[in-house]
């Protein structure tokens, strides 16, 4: 009997089934403001249990990239509105994710007066694109002073209460990808020799006092975190420490009670796969929900369900090219192709127009 189809529980949410659509930037937020267009997406795309956003930025020296969207002003709210109430239309439920991009960022995409912020004052290897430069190397940050630390945090709080005026059930606070929360965890980035740098104590500091503002601004049964452990992207390198950091991570987000874990698996994209053994860790030390993401067909999202390797299943891409998926995969019907010249440009093309079934 299929377990990925039916319902699920996530907290105290009912979910229609066991998929969960994955996060994925997709750079359609002209002004950074949510808009009628983003709300036809991921209407499209409410068959799953769960529909988590595209990254969120809660500040504006979060905006790294060009046209993602934030929710720190009230015309974000609004627009978040038609999101949740489309996703809620279609049964779907909707977690916003909350992504302050740190260092991987570019003052061109970047509002007036914010600034680039990270832990250290280190830039990321590689290169952004920007709309009024093109590609453009990632900026150098400003090393986070004590202020820009407590400005931060309460901008979390108050994107995660903005997320539930918007109508959303949750948010899925970003520590994975390279992004500012894990560019705290990770040596390569922290050089600090303050509370916030030296041991995993100190790295996860950051992190860990982010949970527990959202926490108590909205509810542990409304918050989720995405981790990447192994994961290169924007420049974050293997070390020795690794495995034993994110034990302790697992442990530390267990006893704050944080209402899912969602570990990404890059491997299907090029990145060193994540052992099981670290997979099998997080089951163990975190007793919450996990869900398990990276490169999954229904198959095998079938078999680690069945295993119990994993409560949820994320799936990213796929769901791009097929708004229905969830009925796709049930039918064992034909996948449209993925045309990824399209993932980042502005418009409805390979967007919204992805044909579902008849």
């Amino acid at each position: 009997m299929s377990q990925l189809y039916a319902p699920a529980t996530l907290g105290n949410l009912a979910l229609q089934n066991h998929l969960v659509m994955a996060p994925m930037t997709r750079c359609r937020a002209l002004n950074n403001v949510p808009n009628a267009l983003m709300a036809e997406y991921y209407g499209q795309r409410a068959g799953a249990g769960l529909v988590i956003t595209e990254g969120v930025s809660p500040s504006p020296d979060g905006l790294g990239y060009a046209r993602i969207p934030g929710l720190f002003s009230t015309a974000q709210v609004a627009g978040w509105q038609e999101v949740t109430a489309a996703v809620h239309a279609g049964g779907g439920k909707n977690f916003a994710q909350m992504m302050h991009c740190g260092r991987v960022a570019h003052e061109l995409n970047l509002p007036a007066g914010a600034r680039v912020l990270a832990p250290s004052a280190i830039a990321a290897a590689g290169e952004i694109w920007t709309d009024t430069g093109g590609m453009q190397a990632n900026a150098t940050p400003e090393a986070m002073s004590a202020a820009d630390l407590a400005r931060t945090i309460a901008e979390f709080a108050q994107g995660a209460q903005n997320a539930i005026a918007a109508g959303f059930d949750g948010v899925e606070l970003h520590a994975a990808n390279g992004y500012l929360l894990e560019q705290f965890i990770r040596p390569n980035s922290n050089q600090r020799t303050d509370d916030y740098g030296g041991g995993i104590e100190n790295r996860a500091r950051f992190m860990l006092e982010v949970a527990d503002a959202v926490i108590a601004a909205i509810g542990k049964e409304r918050v989720g975190i995405r981790l990447s452990p192994y994961g290169v992207f924007n420049d974050m390198p293997d070390y020795d420490e690794l495995a034993a950091d994110y034990h302790y991570l697992a442990r530390a987000i267990d006893a704050r009670g944080l209402v899912y874990v969602h570990l990404v698996d890059h491997s299907a994209m090029g990145a060193p796969a994540v052992p099981d053994a670290i997979k099998q860790a997080f089951r163990e030390l975190y007793r919450g929900t996990l869900i398990l993401s990276g490169g999954y067909d229904a198959a095998r999202a079938e078999q680690d369900l069945a295993s119990g390797k994993a409560d949820l299943i994320a799936v990213g891409r796929p769901f791009i090219a097929n708004p229905d998926l969830v009925a796709r995969w049930q039918n064992g019907a034909a996948l449209n192709e993925l045309d990824m010249n399209t993932f980042y440009t502005p418009g409805a093309q390979g967007y919204t127009d992805y044909p579902s079934l008849a």
